[in-house]
């Protein structure tokens, strides 16, 4: 139900795992193992299992999930965004080198600047292409502000 969120969380560079296909019960026993806050549009879940650390998701829009969860934790803003796998989680080392930077990165976007990072799990390859502008576009249209200049 949240996967959206849980990216955007990703994005921000927030520790997200993102349970679907894990029963509720062992959804509340992993949050309370692991100190996770559980994030979730489950009225059910809260109200029958009662997790200690919990937040019922009530909008329907990812971006607007992500400023709720923000502003009911009063969660800081990262130093930097982009660094960990949206995709896995797993945080992403620091910018390779450039020649094999560049061995992997898709042809039409060989040379362009900035860092270029690959998950050490799932190797997916991240750059800051007009992708990025336009999520931090959105990013700054949900939490104005919050971000400030980075």
């Amino acid at each position: 139900m949240l996967g959206r969120l849980a990216r955007w969380l990703r994005v921000l560079g927030f520790d997200t795992t993102y349970g679907h296909g894990v029963s509720d019960a062992s959804l509340v026993r992993l949050a309370g193992e692991e100190g996770r806050i559980l994030l979730t549009r489950d009225r059910h879940l809260l109200r029958e299992l009662r997790p200690a650390h919990a937040l019922e998701i009530r909008q329907d829009e990812p971006l607007h999930q992500l400023r709720d969860t923000v502003t009911a934790f009063a969660l800081a803003p990262p130093a930097e965004l982009f660094t960990r796998c949206i995709l896995c989680n797993t945080p992403l080392p620091p910018a390779l080198e450039p020649a094999t930077a560049q061995a992997l990165l898709p042809p039409g976007v060989r040379g362009i600047p900035g860092p270029v990072r690959q998950c050490p799990t799932c190797g997916r390859v991240y750059w800051h292409g007009s992708h990025v502008r336009r999520m931090r576009a959105a990013l700054e249209r949900a939490l104005p502000g919050w971000l400030g200049h980075e």
